[in-house]
């Protein structure tokens, strides 16, 4: 635990600062041991862990399964959305603040829990996700509620080309009057992979426009591909 907060305060948040307001994307590498991720992974069976379990297929949102976490959250995840969020605060405060948006996050987390709770939005939304063969996500974004935090987290809980082979995380941005411009990326084992939940703000000439941004999973040609989702919000079911 103590070197997952090491390297998230070791991290050279400008940088990574600068490459999400250019990106609307940006990676931390080896975040998670393997073994940290081995450790995420042996729990997925254990149902105690979940509070709901979502098989995409009934609901048309791709092929393969995912599941909700209970509060309390495991120590690890609990730590990780504790310790990051406040480094990506001032992100979307300020991405907030070009689009002239009227809402500002506080820095602490559970103050921004608080919020989540009275705006009636209780229920933790970390999930694992599981792909196998033939496995797939469409694009969508992760909102749960009114209020929501606009930079979420994937941690990839498997390798590449090793666990796995295809299941790519892929972001498009939907310009305005503008085609739509797809990104693949390929996160590895232990890497975490932060990116815009729903927009990032683009600067043009007459001042800052909203581009909006959705994510999913191309087809897992084979084997397992296991991630976390790390979303700062709470939602209302």
């Amino acid at each position: 635990m103590k070197d997952i907060i090491r390297k998230i305060e070791n991290t050279d948040w400008e940088h990574l600062t600068e490459t999400m307001h250019t990106n609307g994307f940006a990676l931390i590498p080896d975040l998670l041991s393997d073994n940290e991720c081995e450790l995420l992974k042996s729990g997925y069976s254990n149902s105690a862990l979940y509070r709901k379990t979502v098989v995409m297929a009934r609901h048309r949102f791709g092929l393969g399964e995912y599941k909700y976490f209970n509060y309390p959250l495991p120590e690890i995840i609990q730590s990780l959305r504790k310790t990051i969020y406040p480094h990506l605060a001032p992100i979307a405060n300020s991405w907030f603040k070009a689009l002239n948006i009227d809402i500002q996050f506080p820095l602490d987390h559970q103050t921004f829990l608080q919020q989540c709770h009275a705006n009636g939005q209780p229920k933790a939304t970390v999930l694992i996700l599981k792909y196998a063969e033939g496995g797939f996500n469409t694009l969508h974004q992760d909102l749960y509620g009114e209020m929501y935090f606009p930079i979420q987290i994937v941690l990839m809980l498997s390798e590449p080309g090793q666990d796995f082979t295809g299941g790519e995380f892929v972001l498009t941005q939907q310009i305005p009057r503008a085609q739509s411009k797809a990104i693949v990326l390929q996160p590895k084992k232990g890497d975490a992979l932060i990116f815009t939940t729903q927009f990032k703000p683009e600067k043009g000439t007459k001042g800052y426009y909203r581009v909006n941004m959705k994510h999913g999973i191309s087809e897992v040609k084979e084997g397992n591909r296991y991630a976390l989702g790390i979303i700062f919000h709470d939602a209302m079911s």
